[in-house]
């Protein structure tokens, strides 16, 4: 069966809590805005995508989406998967269009986003994503590829036990206290770096 440019959607929120009841909503979404939420779940897995086009349920974060199952066509399945960006290796790290740090290696990962890393305090000169990307610039990041989910490449960096420190040093830097704790006294090896294209 061809692919529909719409298909009717019933959204429910699967977040934990104590008995609570969520709304159902019902809304028209657009088939590759649909796809688009499998390929957060699948990747380009056609096999899959199609399992779950055909089975009418996905769940997504802390959405929960049921619509009617059809078996879709695998040249329209491909045509449509043909629209969305595919991994790429040869993609260098462009630190203007990095736009998230996740810190891991310690017990906890320290999820940095560049809009909460590049505040500045008054009278400060410089930020933490700054310094951020001065130490990340020292030795090119791995490309470790496509988040779906994130719609960004995905790029991995060790880090040096000297290269830790600096970035410890730099903490105080962070307007948020929280974070400048953790990333302060959070034991870190290492970054997951998201980059928009």
């Amino acid at each position: 069966m061809a692919l529909p440019p719409t298909v009717r959607v019933k959204l429910s929120s699967e977040a934990a809590g104590s008995i609570s009841i969520t709304p159902v909503v019902v809304q028209e979404m657009p088939v590759r805005e649909l796809v688009e939420y499998m390929l957060g779940v699948t990747g380009k897995d056609e096999t899959r995508l199609r399992e779950l086009l055909l089975r009418g349920s996905l769940v997504s974060g802390a959405s929960r989406f049921r619509w009617t199952g059809w078996d879709a066509s695998l040249g329209d399945l491909r045509e449509l998967l043909g629209t969305f960006p595919d991994p790429d290796p040869s993609r260098r790290f462009a630190a203007a269009n990095c736009t998230h740090a996740t810190l891991r290696g310690g017990r906890q990962p320290i999820e940095i986003s560049r809009e909460a890393g590049a505040r500045k305090g008054l009278f400060q000169r410089d930020s933490f994503w700054n310094a951020l990307m001065k130490v990340i610039d020292a030795a090119p990041p791995v490309y470790a590829g496509y988040s779906y989910r994130e719609r960004a490449d995905r790029y991995h960096r060790e880090f040096s036990q000297e290269e830790a420190g600096q970035l410890r040093i730099a903490s105080p830097l962070v307007r948020y206290t929280t974070l400048g704790d953790q990333i302060r006294t959070v034991a870190f090896t290492q970054a997951e770096l998201l980059v928009k294209r």
